[in-house]
């Protein structure tokens, strides 16, 4: 490898060593600012920034790959001196691809493995009388199934034929044989590539249920701001004050000595939780209205609103480019059959082009892709935030900061580790022909269409821009494509999920815009808040 493509390599080195940095440094302040203070624990802390920081630098390896098979060819289409040896070519592929096969790896360890041991500990661990090896030996009884799950993916990804046998008429053994040999050929791909697309199923189902409302809901509530806390203690202090004489009314009724009904026994009960709730209300919003926080924020308003408009145009943006290309999709593909395979650009794309462009000046591609990941993360947190984690019609856990318990933490961990996963899958939606080839051209023979035989010198040559219809040999196919589409069943479900995840934004903006402002103390006080201490509330 020439001298000039070791200084590339190690330049790029360089920059991901120092984008590896930053992302640990993000995960550690972002999953400290949700930890609960009272129920904190160092190992679960420890598996949510492990983990969410693994995914985030998967994503973040997208990039370096397009740059890579880019870097290999002229803007004319021919290879560059030192990328015409296959040879060299091959070291450079495998190597992206064992990064893929490393972060990927990691990424099935923490979900299957890592993760769900942590969570069942501490479930474990809230019975008192159970000791520790009891704890570890039930996590570990649980964990087992999700292992199982694992193996059982990892089995069907490497065995289920992606083509069919050359050799119909040969025995099962043949067969079989076959089967093994295609697992070594392509060095257990699909095994790893099926795993990873499962997962990103159900990644999917997060981004369409959280992802989708919090684009929507995290620019308006930007724009609109909070109500003013003065108005909401002094609406507070009427409520309590109506609660206390409805409560005397009713104790009125027992002051000669008769008991009460159970219909008012209930009432007051009633009544009494209501004063609770209103009474702690009133506490956090007293805190509220002397903190500084408070006076920033209504210093910082004409920034939010600005902020929230940003994000507004990003979110129209995004979806317009994700409309674009399923309508690309709909019109001009190969069909179902193929998973919507796309052969050329039919209709502009605003986000691929914008992608294609930047491409060629490293890092700036690198910027927008981290720019749409880190905007995939606060959307999502922005709609757990609001929705809480539900198991159908059950709330399991509410995601507030710094009153977040371990298991709640554990859960919003592998949510965001899972939709950032699916963001791989969402930027080949949204712009596929970047992630497959990058800003790769090939040259293609020309012959005149009314000369029968023509001569060598009427031949001519063009530049056309690699698509999937371009001669293999000629454009290098991202590691990335390779894993993330090997089944074309996946990306059938992802172009309908991409649709639904349209009309989930597209709800989620209505209802966001006919909703009034929020309270300044939003979420912080709620009837059923028995999973955490009044004391541990700090504005």
């Amino acid at each position: 490898v020439p001298l000039h493509l070791h200084c590339l390599l190690f330049g790029v080195l360089g920059w991901v060593s120092v984008q590896h940095f930053v992302i640990l440094s993000f995960c550690w302040v972002y999953i400290r600012k949700y930890q609960s203070r009272q129920e904190s624990e160092v190992i679960s802390t420890i598996t949510a920034i492990c983990a969410l920081a693994i995914a985030l630098i998967t994503s973040a390896l997208l990039p370096v790959d397009i740059f890579l098979v880019s870097y290999m060819k002229h803007p004319n289409g021919t290879y560059k001196e030192w990328a015409e040896n296959n040879e060299t070519r091959g070291q450079i592929e495998d190597t992206v691809l064992y990064a893929y096969y490393s972060l990927y790896s990691l990424l099935l360890f923490c979900v299957f493995l890592w993760i769900p041991f942590v969570y069942f500990y501490y479930e474990e661990k809230d019975d008192d009388n159970i000791n520790k090896c009891s704890q570890v030996k039930n996590a570990l009884k649980y964990t087992i199934g999700f292992i199982i799950v694992c193996a059982a993916l990892l089995l069907i990804g490497a065995f289920v034929p992606l083509e069919a046998p050359p050799n119909q008429n040969g025995t099962q053994w043949e067969k079989m044989q076959y089967l093994f040999e295609e697992l070594g050929n392509n060095h257990g791909v699909p095994a790893l590539s099926f795993s990873i697309s499962s997962l990103t199923l159900i990644g999917m189902l997060a981004v369409i249920t959280y992802t989708a409302y919090g684009m929507s809901v995290l620019p308006l509530n930007l724009i609109k701001g909070t109500r003013s806390v003065v108005y909401e203690r002094l609406e507070n202090t009427e409520d309590i004050e109506e609660v206390e004489h409805q409560m005397e009314n009713i104790k009125a009724k027992c002051e000669d000595g008769r008991p009460l009904s159970s219909r008012d026994r209930r009432n007051l009960q009633e009544f009494e939780d209501k004063l609770q709730v209103l009474q702690r209300r009133g506490r956090h919003l007293e805190i509220a209205e002397s903190h500084c926080c408070t006076k920033v924020g209504s210093a910082l308003r004409p920034l939010k609103i600005l902020l929230g408009i940003f994000f507004i145009l990003f979110a129209l943006l995004f979806v317009v480019a994700l409309f674009i290309s399923n309508l690309d999709k709909a019109l001009h593909s190969a069909g179902i059959s193929s998973g919507f395979m796309v052969f050329g650009t039919n209709l502009t794309n605003p986000l691929n082009e914008l992608l294609l462009t930047l491409q060629p000046v490293f890092p700036l591609d690198y910027v927008l892709i981290t720019v749409i990941t880190m905007y995939f993360v606060f959307t999502s947190m922005a709609g757990i935030r609001n929705l809480g984690i539900w198991f159908f019609w059950i709330r399991l856990y509410k995601i507030r900061p710094k009153r977040t318990r371990p298991q709640a933490l554990l859960f919003l961990c592998m949510i965001l580790l899972l939709i950032v996963l699916h963001t791989s899958f969402m930027i080949y939606s949204l712009a596929p022909q970047y992630v497959m080839y990058g800003s790769q051209n090939y040259l293609l023979q020309v012959t005149p269409g009314w000369v029968p035989m023509p001569p060598e010198n009427n031949t001519t040559w063009t530049t056309k821009t690699c698509d999937a219809d371009a001669p293999q040999d000629e454009c290098t196919v991202t590691r990335s494509y390779l894993f993330l589409h090997k089944f074309w069943f996946f990306s059938t479900i992802y172009y309908f999920g991409n649709w639904v995840f349209i009309g989930v934004f597209l709800i989620g903006l209505v209802v966001s815009c006919c909703k009034g402002k929020k309270s300044v103390i939003e979420g912080e006080v709620e009837a059923d808040d028995s999973d955490m201490s009044e004391d541990e509330y700090v504005h």
